[in-house]
């Protein structure tokens, strides 16, 4: 048994992608996306253009990713398509909006990119849609 809490058991893997796919999308989706989908006019004729394309419409894209990608991201559902726009957000936080800030302004954007980053590179593991509906069943590594 301890043998196969350390070394390969695969069912704890998968266990560990749920977890981390509830946990930071959900977190991404309630605790950034909702409040900013739910004042979404008085959100985006505030927002300063960081990428050159308009306030409005990088506030759009914002919301897409922190709400609707986030929420794909949690229940495992185009979920390395999902991840993606939510690691380039968290760049643009992290180096852009908060560029000249101290670390400690950047870290929550940093930790989100770390926790991004690895579900696009791992996918969503066998208790996801996706693995639901891949013929590949969601592998980790493959």
């Amino acid at each position: 048994m301890i043998n196969k809490l350390y070394f390969g058991n695969a069912t704890l893997t998968h266990l560990g992608l749920l977890i981390l796919r509830l946990g930071f999308g959900g977190f991404m989706a309630f605790a950034h996306g909702w409040p900013k989908l739910a004042t979404f006019s008085q959100g985006a004729a505030g927002f300063d253009s960081m990428l050159g394309i308009g306030g409005e419409i990088e506030y759009a894209l914002l919301v897409f990713a922190e709400f609707f990608c986030a929420i794909f991201v949690a229940v495992g559902l185009f979920t390395r398509l999902s991840a993606f726009p939510l690691m380039f957000a968290m760049v643009i936080a992290a180096f852009v909006a908060h560029g000249a800030d101290p670390f400690g302004a950047k870290e929550a954007s940093l930790t989100y990119l770390v926790a991004y980053t690895t579900i696009f590179l791992t996918g969503p593991g066998k208790y996801s849609i996706d693995a639901a509906i891949s013929p590949r069943g969601g592998a980790v590594y493959g």
